[in-house]
């Protein structure tokens, strides 16, 4: 099936692009447009009664888009921020760090948090333990095992990882035995499994953090992001945002927007709910015409398939499956890894390509190709590459 009809303003913004950086900046649909346009029109009809109609409308019904996807019960437990950092760090001063703070991560986390999380290493209170995520077949059990010598106030790591693709297949089991060894708060960074692969947190739902947003493949643009809170937390956050009441702790309500979690109040009376609009509007349309994450994961697992096999064909001398890094491409993330030579290589090559019209991007010795429900198989021409050695 072609799923390019929901695209046809980036297409045709790009008509000889081969597309492969999705998994950095996914095309929107173009619904998109015309909720950015309905948020200009509500704004001018409501002006200041805007805020009673979006977060007391728009924004438990993008809660309740969500909740479903990721199969939970608790849709009120989902808030919203510009950026996942903005809730990273809501989560992280709710921590007393003069008593010290204990922190498990990996090697392999996207750069809002790995930069974070470095500088506050600085910091002599607090202890930051890094586990590599490579030889991926031991990941679970060292990090187990870290967990347990460690005993963390707070265990953070990705559902997918942005720098390979690798992907954390029994969640549920992991957490698990994180909780059974210690007693930490466990955060799971979701941001490149949401909307890519089916996810089910249900066993989970009380029990971790989960992050995730819309930049990605929620394809709803930069600026909404979200964080699933456990229910009857105990946590005070020291960085309660620009408007958020702390009360019982036991879903506190603010009279201004009506919005609230337990144990996380999360409010903004002047935040910028364009992106939310633009996420309504792209999850709305894959509601109706019955698109689910499972039909667009099977069509990119084909077209790395399809990728895959025409690379074979190639040859080239580092960029082919012996440097692909992948343990199971039955459960990968939406883009395939291929680890040059060096970081200059995987500079040159990305370069090269797109003076070839084919945008890829590239991590150090990295070099990316996402794949995304704009592409059909049909459009994959790698014949370039038959010019070029390395």
């Amino acid at each position: 099936m072609s799923y390019k009809k929901y695209y046809q303003r980036f297409i045709q913004a790009h008509p000889q692009t081969q597309h492969y950086a999705c998994h950095s900046h996914h095309y929107w649909p173009d619904v998109t447009r015309d909720a950015m346009l309905q948020y200009w029109d509500d704004t001018a009809r409501l002006v200041d009664d805007k805020w009673d109609m979006m977060f007391g409308q728009k924004v438990p019904r993008v809660q309740r888009l969500i909740a479903d996807i990721l199969q939970v019960r608790q849709a009120e437990q989902l808030v919203f921020a510009p950026n996942t950092h903005e809730l990273l760090f809501r989560l992280l001063s709710c921590f007393d760090w003069s008593a010290g703070l204990k922190v498990l991560t990996t090697d392999s986390e996207f750069h809002s948090f790995s930069r974070q999380i470095n500088r506050l290493a600085e910091d002599a209170r607090v202890q930051v333990v890094k586990v590599p995520t490579e030889p991926f077949a031991t990941f679970p059990q060292r990090f187990v095992a870290a967990a347990t010598a460690l005993q963390p106030d707070l265990v953070f790591f990705s559902q997918v990882f942005f720098n390979s693709g690798l992907v954390v297949t029994e969640l549920d089991s992991l957490v698990s035995q994180l909780e059974q060894c210690c007693l930490a708060t466990v955060a799971v960074d979701g941001y490149h499994g949401f909307m890519a692969l089916p996810t089910d947190l249900s066993a989970l739902e009380g029990r971790i953090f989960y992050l995730a947003g819309s930049y990605k493949y929620a394809q709803g643009g930069e600026g909404c992001c979200f964080m699933l809170v456990p229910a009857q937390n105990q946590f005070r956050p020291l960085y309660t945002g620009w408007f958020a009441e702390f009360g019982a702790l036991a879903g506190v309500k603010s009279q201004q927007v009506g919005y609230a979690t337990d144990g996380y109040q999360f409010a903004g009376a002047t935040m910028d709910l364009t992106a939310l609009y633009r996420l309504q509007a792209v999850l709305e349309l894959f509601a109706a015409d019955g698109v689910n994450v499972a039909a667009i994961h099977q069509h990119v697992q084909q077209l790395q398939q399809v990728f895959l096999a025409k690379l074979d064909n190639l040859q080239h001398v580092w960029l082919n499956r012996d440097n692909l890094l992948a343990t199971d491409l039955t459960c990968h993330g939406h883009f395939l890894t291929f680890r040059g030579p060096d970081a200059e290589s995987v500079a040159a090559l990305s370069a090269y390509l797109k003076s070839r019209h084919i945008e890829t991007d590239y991590r150090g010795d990295r070099l990316r190709f996402g794949f995304a429900m704009y592409h059909d198989s049909a459009d994959i021409d790698l014949s370039c590459l038959s010019q070029v050695d390395a």
